[in-house]
């Protein structure tokens, strides 16, 4: 780490290539990574709106003609199922005068029609009429319809979106973060999750990307989490202690995880991923019993839901989903629902109400991450050191059998990793 190296300068004409390489280092970044609004402005080009975006799930529209608000980055997206079934991504925005057409966070609707001057569109994003037509003799009606988002993919339910028209398939993308998704569903008897418990939403005056570093990384809980973990008596801060075997993975494309199932499979006690056991939920075992056999139903219990972040907005926190959106270089919002297994009411149940305890207005977890989000921002705003060093466990870090980076439960192997994509995506043409 060089706490001496000479100023980065940030100001920069407007026809200037920025130097990407001199922000991101090996082990360390830049402090204005996180405070300079112009850099915020590129991000948002060049990551949120030409990447894939996670921004909902299919079970959110269980009809036909159903909507949801969602976003990609700041932008506000209206989800939609249309009559026959199809899933659309459009803009929240009229296109005679720029008003917004839904602000209802949900609900069923075959249209949407523009309150300023009553331009009516379908679920589809269709312009269907417009008031006193005459006015618009000659006009092409199908030029005018809402905006929608390039391209549109959905896997296993969860659904993205992309505004560029061309680029990298939604499974390229995944990549090896399919298989986390994978491993997801299979906790369910039916193999399906439903996110039907509504979200919370948290605001925190920080930078969305330390968000996206918090969440697989496994040197913080120990500390910002000690209190939770004391009082909730569950041996949940030995999986993040030097001695854990879990380890910290780096999947490419940005996605990452702290993956504990080595901590589980010593336990070798189904459900203790979950704290319980399976005599607790009788119900949920018999069922994942029957529909995987005894055998495969003990091991899928033993190993849990994952821990992984896939880039850059979609957190799978082992009983939650949090969604990442940022607003503005220091300001975020943190979606978060509990996560629903089809076909185990008994264990949905305990699920809802443990998300409650850990992330509701009243909980301890996410009020820790976020108060840690909000004074690192501050403190990132001071000038010296400017650099954030990154290089925890970077003389032990591995591959593992898939080719995959591994580090101890403790590196910043993942952070490693999502700096390095970041750069790769910034640098692009």
């Amino acid at each position: 780490m060089s706490t001496c190296a000479p100023v980065i300068p940030i100001a920069r004409a407007n026809s200037e290539p920025r130097a990407w390489g001199d922000l991101v280092r090996d082990n360390e970044v830049h402090g204005s990574l996180y405070t300079d609004p112009a850099i915020f402005e590129e991000e948002l080009r060049k990551i949120w709106f030409r990447t894939w975006v996670y921004v909902g799930h299919e079970s959110e529209l269980p009809q036909p003609n159903d909507y949801v608000m969602k976003s990609i980055g700041p932008e506000p997206i209206l989800m939609t199922r249309d009559r026959e079934g199809r899933i659309h991504l459009l803009h929240n925005r009229c296109p005679h005068r720029g008003n917004r057409v839904c602000m209802t966070e949900k609900g069923s609707a075959r249209s949407f029609t523009c309150p300023y001057h009553g331009w009516t569109f379908t679920n589809d994003g269709a312009l269907r009429g417009y008031p006193f037509p005459s006015g618009y003799e000659g006009v092409d009606r199908s030029e005018l319809g809402l905006g929608k988002v390039a391209r549109v993919a959905s896997y296993k339910g969860f659904v993205f979106g992309s505004m560029a028209q061309e680029g990298p398939s939604l499974e390229e993308h995944l990549g090896a973060a399919m298989a986390a998704i994978d491993a997801l569903c299979l906790t369910s008897p039916e193999g399906e999750v439903e996110v039907t418990a509504g979200f919370l939403k948290h605001k925190v005056k920080s930078n969305w990307k330390f968000l996206v570093e918090n969440e697989t990384d496994g040197y913080h809980p120990s500390f910002v989490h000690a209190s939770i973990f004391e009082v909730a008596k569950s041996g949940i801060g030995s999986l993040y202690s030097s001695d854990s075997t879990a380890v910290s993975r780096y999947f490419g494309q940005g996605h990452s995880e702290n993956d504990l199932r080595p901590e589980f499979r010593k336990r070798d006690i189904p459900m203790s991923w979950f704290n319980t056991t399976a005599d607790r939920l009788p119900e949920y075992t018999r069922r994942m019993e029957a529909a995987y056999g005894v055998e495969q139903a003990r091991k899928i219990m033993i190993d849990g839901t994952p821990h992984v972040m896939i880039y850059p907005n979609l957190f799978i926190a082992e009983i939650q989903i949090f969604v990442i959106q940022p607003l503005a270089f220091n300001e975020s919002v943190q979606h978060v629902t509990a996560l629903q297994f089809k076909g185990a009411p008994d264990l949905n149940r305990r699920l809802r109400q443990q998300t409650m305890g850990s992330v509701g207005p009243a909980g301890f977890l996410l009020a820790d991450d976020a108060e840690m989000y909000e004074r690192t921002q501050l403190g990132v705003q001071a000038k010296r050191p400017e650099w954030l060093y990154l290089g925890r466990g970077k003389h032990r870090e591995r591959t593992d059998e898939n080719g995959y980076l591994i580090g101890d439960a403790t590196d910043e192997t993942p952070t490693r990793g999502i700096w390095r994509h970041y750069r790769s995506l910034m640098e692009a043409a």
